[in-house]
C-alpha cells in the first residue's frame, strides 16, 4: 500500500530556525507546533505527504453562526423527522448479486490481507521503492548503478531476523543523505495509515472502477470511532454525504464535507461491498474543532481605507472554507484591500494549500508544478474558476512560512495577484511518499518537488519577498499593475 497523505510541515529535529522578527502594524502571529487511485508498484494511493509528518492535526470549524444557518447539519439537533425516517434505510441493490456473502468479501482486496515475506524480501521491496521512486534533491550523487551494487552487497549474506531487516532497511535509507526518506516500524505505519482527517474516524481513498473513474472508499476505520459506532465498515463505498452525491470528489474534498464542530450532525449514505446494501447513517461528530482563521477591520491612512487583516494558521481541511466566509464578511464591511498573514504558518494539508490559492487566482492560471522521476509526480495544477476577490493583496511572509503556505505565496505573486511582505521563506517545497511493506512496516520516500509558476525551485531557497516592510497600497497597485503588463507582453 503506498499512502500519500496530505499534510505537510517543515520541521524536523535538524530544523530549528531563528525566532522571527516581526513587522510593524500588524501584531505577530502566536506560536505553535503542529487524491484517483493508481497502482505504484502494486501499492496504493491515498493521498499527497510532504515535509515531516506531523500527526497533530487540529480540526477546524466553519466560522460558526453563518455556516451553521446555511446547513441543517450543522444543528445541534438531528436533522427534521422527514429526513430522519430515510436513516438507517437499508436500500435494494439493483445489482444482480445471488451471493450477497460473496461479494462483501471483495472489498478485503490485497491491499488489506496480511503477506508472508522472508527477511530479504523485505529489503529488496524497500529497495525497489527507492529504485523506481526516490528523487535525490540533496547531493544529486544517487543514480541506478550505486543503488544496484548496495543491494548485491546487502543481500550477498542471510538475513537471520525481522528486525535485523529493518536495521538494514533504516542504514540503506539512511546512506541517501535525505532527512524525509526514512523507515517507519508497523506499529507508527498503522498509526499513519489510520490517520482521520474526517472528524468522524475514517481515512477516505479513491479506488479506479476499472473505466476510467473512481469510487471513494473507507481505506481505515478507527476502533469506536462516531463512524465505526454508526455502522460504517472498512471498504465502505461513500456515496452521498448530507443527501449531496460525492461522485467525481476528491477524497479532500469529501474529507472537508464531513468536518464540523463536535455534537452537530452529518449524514453519510455507504454501500457495502460491490453488491451490497445501501445506508444512509446519521452519524455525530465528536471532536473539538478550532478554525484556523482569524480575521478583523483595520482602518488606514487617517481612517479613509478599509483593510481586511486575515491570519491564517495552518492550512487543514476547513481552511479554504473559513477563509470564504472572513473574506466576505470583511467585504460587506468595506474592506478594499486585503492582507493574508502566513508568518509562522508551516503549511499543513497540501492540497488544503492549492485550494486556497484558487481563491484568488483568474481560471487557467498555474498554481503550482511538480516533478519527479515518476510520471505520476509530474504535474501542473491549475484554476479552474475565476476569483472569489480582485482587491490588492498583501501576503506576509517570515522564517516559518512553509510547505503549503510557499505554495499559496508564490501562486499569488508569479501570477501577480499579491505582493510578499516579510522575510525569505523557509523552503521546503518536497514531496514524500509512504509506502507499507509486506510484513505492516513501511518507508516514506522523496518522490518529487514542486516548482513556482515562474519555475523556480522552492526547496532550500525559498522565496525571497518584495518589501521587508509594508508599503503603502499605492506602492502595492503600482507593483502588481507592472506584474501583469510584463506577463501580457
Amino acid at each position: 500500500m503506498r499512502l500519500l497523505l496530505p499534510y505537510s510541515s517543515p520541521l524536523s529535529a535538524t530544523s530549528s530556525p531563528a525566532t522571527p522578527q516581526f513587522l510593524p502594524e500588524f501584531p505577530p502571529p502566536s506560536q505553535f507546533d503542529y487524491s484517483g487511485l493508481t497502482k505504484i508498484l502494486k501499492k496504493s494511493v491515498i493521498g499527497t505527504l510532504t515535509g515531516a509528518l506531523s500527526l497533530t492535526l487540529v480540526f477546524s470549524s466553519p466560522i460558526s453562526s453563518v455556516a451553521a444557518t446555511n446547513d441543517p447539519y450543522l444543528s445541534l439537533n438531528p436533522p427534521s423527522s422527514s429526513f430522519e425516517s430515510s436513516l438507517n434505510h437499508f436500500d435494494s441493490s439493483p445489482e444482480d448479486c445471488p451471493n450477497e456473502e460473496e461479494a462483501d468479501t471483495e472489498i478485503q482486496d490485497d491491499d488489506f490481507k496480511p503477506q508472508l515475506v522472508t527477511n530479504e524480501g523485505i529489503v529488496e521491496e524497500a529497495w525497489e521503492i527507492v529504485n523506481g521512486a526516490f528523487l535525490d534533491t540533496h547531493s544529486y550523487s544517487w543514480t541506478p548503478e550505486t543503488w544496484q551494487k548496495q543491494k548485491d552487497e546487502i543481500l550477498a549474506s542471510p538475513i537471520k531476523s525481522r528486525s535485523k531487516a529493518h536495521e538494514v532497511i533504516k542504514k540503506m535509507l539512511a546512506s541517501l543523505g535525505d532527512q524525509y526518506t526514512r523507515f517507519l516500524s508497523p506499529d507508527e505505519f498503522s498509526r499513519m495509515s489510520k490517520y482521520d482527517i474526517t472528524g468522524i474516524g475514517i481515512n477516505l481513498r479513491e479506488v479506479s472502477d476499472g473505466g476510467g473513474n473512481a469510487k471513494l472508499k473507507v481505506l481505515g476505520l478507527v476502533l469506536d470511532s462516531p463512524a465505526d459506532i454508526a455502522g460504517v465498515k472498512q471498504g465502505d463505498e461513500i456515496l452521498a454525504v448530507n443527501g449531496m452525491d460525492v461522485s467525481g470528489k476528491s477524497s479532500f474534498e469529501v474529507s472537508s464535507l464531513l468536518q464540523g464542530p463536535s455534537k452537530t450532525f452529518v449524514v453519510l449514505k455507504v454501500k457495502h461491498g460491490k453488491c451490497g446494501t445501501v445506508k444512509s447513517l446519521k452519524i455525530q461528530r465528536q471532536v473539538n474543532a478550532l478554525t484556523p482563521v482569524s480575521y478583523r477591520l483595520e482602518k488606514v491612512d487617517n481612517g479613509t481605507v478599509s483593510v481586511g487583516y486575515i491570519r491564517l494558521k495552518e492550512f487543514n481541511a476547513l481552511a479554504r472554507k473559513d477563509l470564504v466566509i472572513a473574506m466576505k464578511r470583511l467585504q460587506d464591511k468595506g474592506a478594499s484591500y486585503f492582507v493574508m498573514d502566513l508568518r509562522d504558518n508551516l503549511g499543513g494539508l497540501v492540497q488544503a494549500g492549492i485550494e486556497t490559492a484558487k481563491l484568488f487566482l483568474d481560471e487557467g492560471d498555474t498554481v503550482i508544478y511538480t516533478a519527479g522521476r515518476d510520471p505520476e509526480a509530474q504535474k501542473t495544477v491549475v484554476s479552474d474558476k475565476k476569483p472569489l476577490i480582485t482587491a490588492p493583496l498583501i501576503v506576509m511572509v517570515n522564517n516559518r512560512t512553509a510547505s503549503a503556505s510557499e505554495i499559496v505565496a508564490s501562486a499569488l505573486h508569479d501570477n501577480c495577484k499579491a505582493v510578499l511582505v516579510g522575510e525569505r521563506t523557509y523552503g521546503k517545497g518536497l514531496i514524500q511518499s509512504v509506502y507499507e511493506l509486506r510484513d505492516g512496516s513501511g518507508v516514506v520516500v522523496t518522490i518529487g518537488k514542486y516548482v513556482t509558476p515562474n519555475h523556480m525551485d522552492i526547496n532550500g531557497g525559498g522565496i525571497e519577498p518584495d518589501f521587508r516592510n509594508l508599503p503603502a497600497w499605492d506602492e502595492v497597485k503600482e507593483r502588481l499593475s507592472k506584474c501583469n503588463i510584463l506577463q501580457r507582453s
